[in-house]
């Protein structure tokens, strides 16, 4: 139980204090709804930027959840006339809900079966007493398996598996040079290799589900890769140099980790018939995504293996219930259906000419404000709502200069994931400041440099090897 220590006086002040806000921010709202109708801009995209300003409060402050600020902008947008009825709620059918829904169920199939878990004991088992090489299994691995799943999902996973390493050599918590190292590189790992493909997270389907909506264009699951992956390397490279100058290394053997992780692997037994056909529904999944995506629809082929696990009775569904986020779903079928209000307004188009557009003067400028503006808000609030407040804009301004919408997507979409320096801004970064081995400070140090190189890297990337494989800007 936890006692709350502040004053009274404290405590009814701040409980007062959220009517107050709430109060001002819908007065705030109300005053753009019934304010003259801008030069430029039509009543429907007055609205539409109504509800896009209240979203944005909400979204940044969290004082409801994000869920529920989705809901609401589904409620407005047809409330105050932008999009009709039977068009918003048709939007929510969008096919990256039901991917995200699919790549939730698949997650939760494979850890739910064990699989994941032995694969992480195993790799780490193998890297045997050195402490450099568990280091690099930690980090190495926690990227790998957040190519598959949910960045989140992995570092929740291998969490206890880290903290127990670190009792069982007797780290001191926040005072050891390795402990720090062991939960960053389990922090970054995630961070890095979630954004490595579709499955690292739900923003990149969201992403993906605004740019169909509003322009019709779409990004398959192997273009994706393609695109992504020598910045995933570069990064992890970078990463690794950081981390192992950044603090000392301060054991000369983590033997003792390694007997810990040989007798969980030896109390797991052998692999079952379950985990075999688990993992098999996954490769041939993914498989499918990369061969079939652009033609069958990854929500198709996602659905599809998710109706053979439970054919075959690979998994029932009070197993794997706990693993799907609906407020996620919410959230992005609430910001899919924003974004095509705003785009279809006009009310994206004028925002993006009236707030940025004298400082854009390039298709490179462009990507370069926009990776950054992305970099430096997904520190502060989540991910997929710094997409739903910047996509629709920058999707609104690329056809100022003739871009092909998609790039500006993957400026925003990639970036949006490489969260490097606060443990507000993706739960994997939380969970590894959570252990008390590493301090919020300790993160913030080296992670401003992670992240200034994540931009400069991306934004090489864009210049020099898009062109090479056809992405052009």
């Amino acid at each position: 139980m936890e006692i709350d220590r502040r004053s009274i006086w404290v405590l009814l002040g701040l409980k007062g204090l959220r009517p107050l806000f709430f109060l001002c921010v819908l007065l705030l709202f109300w005053y753009v709804v019934t304010m003259p109708v801008p030069a430029g801009l039509t009543p429907e995209g007055k609205n539409a930027i109504a509800i896009f300003l209240l979203c944005l409060v909400f979204w940044v402050t969290n004082v409801i959840p994000l869920a529920i600020t989705s809901l609401f902008a589904i409620v407005l947008v047809p409330l105050l006339g932008v999009l009709p009825r039977d068009e918003v709620y048709g939007l929510f059918g969008n096919e990256a809900v039901f991917f995200i829904l699919g790549a939730f169920i698949l997650a939760g199939a494979v850890m739910h079966s064990g699989l994941s878990n032995r694969i992480a004991l195993a790799i780490m088992e193998k890297s045997g007493a050195s402490p450099k090489r568990l280091l690099i299994s930690i980090y190495l691995l926690a990227s790998v398996l957040s190519f598959f799943m949910s960045e989140h999902a992995v570092a929740a996973m291998l969490f206890p598996i880290v903290l127990d390493i670190a009792k069982g050599i007797g780290l001191k918590p926040g005072r050891s040079g390795y402990g720090k190292l062991l939960f960053l590189s389990l922090a970054w790992g995630c961070v890095i290799g979630g954004v490595a493909t579709f499955l690292g997270g739900a923003r990149v389907p969201l992403a993906v589900g605004i740019l169909h909506e509003t322009t019709g264009a779409t990004i398959d699951f192997f273009t994706y890769m393609v695109a992504v992956f020598p910045l995933v390397a570069v990064m992890l490279l970078v990463g690794y140099l950081v981390l192992t100058r950044a603090f000392r290394i301060d054991v000369e053997s983590v033997g003792k980790a390694h007997e810990l992780l040989a007798r969980r692997i030896h109390a797991m037994g052998k692999m079952s018939s379950n985990e075999y056909a688990v993992g098999t529904v996954l490769v041939l999944t993914i498989i499918s995504w990369a061969i079939w995506g652009s033609t069958t629809g990854l929500a198709t082929i996602a659905l599809t293996s998710v109706v053979v696990l439970f054919v075959f009775r690979l998994v029932r569904w009070k197993d794997i219930e706990e693993y799907v986020n609906w407020g996620i779903i919410l959230m992005y079928g609430g910001a899919i259906i924003l974004g095509s209000a705003l785009e279809r307004s006009g009310a994206a188009y004028w925002m993006a000419e009236k707030v940025i557009g004298g400082w854009v003067t390039s298709p490179l400028t462009a990507i370069a404000i926009f990776s950054l503006f992305t970099l430096v808000l997904t520190e502060g609030i989540s991910n997929a709502a710094v997409i739903a407040i910047l996509l629709p804009v920058a999707i609104g301004i690329s056809g100022r200069f003739d871009m092909d919408p998609a790039i500006v997507t993957y400026s925003i979409a990639v970036p949006a994931g490489l969260a490097f320096s606060l443990p507000l801004s993706t739960p994997a970064n939380a969970i590894a400041v959570s252990s008390n081995y590493l301090t919020v400070r300790d993160m913030a140090k080296v992670g401003v440099l992670m992240s200034l190189t994540a931009w400069i890297v991306f934004n090489l990337a864009v210049r020099f090897y898009w062109p090479l494989v056809g992405l052009g800007s």
